[in-house]
């Protein structure tokens, strides 16, 4: 069974029609790369994942229970959206670390917050954690250092380590690498390529082809709102069958 199906989504912003029926399904320990044009839609997508837009149709579900349905109301009440993000761990582009918190602060926050909401883990426990998710990725001698005294790829290895202390079932990544410099990209690189390797279930946004053929399970193409081609990687980035895939790769390359 597929952990996450995602079935005729559309999402409009006006007359904007954002993203028009789009179907995929994940396993459990796949990665899965979404790859296309700036404003084909791939951010909006996450978004709808992750709650932060409200899809206008369609449906999400998540180990087989149907998380959101455009049709049914009580599958969209504000009350419960926070639950259901928590399925999802969500690495935006531009890190979005709190400044005024150390390195193992900005980890371990929001397990805390909910630590305290519903009880049963302790505060030792939790920093731990986020000891244990900092040395992952190669961050054990940063938990002190606050955002400002870390370089960009460092900061974006804490909001990854971020994005997992919640145990979520689904890791998404929104273009990690576009704040970077091209020096720091390959340091953020490993450690999503690690996740792969250890069977992390991830859905990455990525403009980096030769990285998206090799570490993902399934490419999905995306332009103009709609899912052009997917399937396996070396198919569709290598063998390419639709014209708007062709021009796409024709002028990203495998950068």
């Amino acid at each position: 069974m597929s952990i996450l199906e995602v079935h005729n989504i559309e999402k409009h912003f006006g007359a904007t029609r954002v993203l028009e029926d789009i179907s995929f399904s994940l396993e459990q320990g796949q990665a899965l790369a979404i790859i296309g044009s700036s404003g084909s839609g791939k951010t909006t997508l996450l978004r709808c994942l992750n709650f932060l837009e409200t899809p206008n149709s369609g449906s999400i579900s998540v180990n087989g229970s149907v998380i959101f349905n455009a049709a049914d109301p009580a599958t969209q009440l504000e009350s419960e959206i926070r639950k259901k993000r928590l399925h999802f761990g969500l690495v935006f582009q531009n890190f979005n670390l709190f400044p005024q918190y150390t390195a193992l602060q900005n980890v371990t926050l929001a397990r805390e917050l909910l630590a305290k909401e519903r009880g049963g883990e302790s505060r030792d426990h939790i920093l731990e954690a986020g000891k244990e998710l900092l040395a992952q990725m190669g961050l054990a001698d940063r938990a002190g250092h606050y955002p400002h005294q870390l370089s960009g790829g460092q900061q974006q290895r804490v909001a990854i380590a971020r994005a997992l202390a919640l145990q979520p079932d689904i890791l998404c990544f929104d273009e990690p690498t576009s704040a970077l410099d091209p020096e720091l990209t390959g340091e953020v690189l490993r450690v999503i390529r690690g996740l792969a390797e250890q069977k992390t279930t991830m859905i990455i946004v990525t403009h980096e082809m030769a990285f998206a053929r090799d570490v993902a399970d399934q490419v999905i193409f995306m332009d103009g709102g709609v899912i052009v081609e997917q399937g396996d990687p070396r198919q569709v980035i290598d063998h390419p069958q639709e014209e708007r895939t062709r021009q796409f790769l024709a002028r990203y390359g495998e950068g």
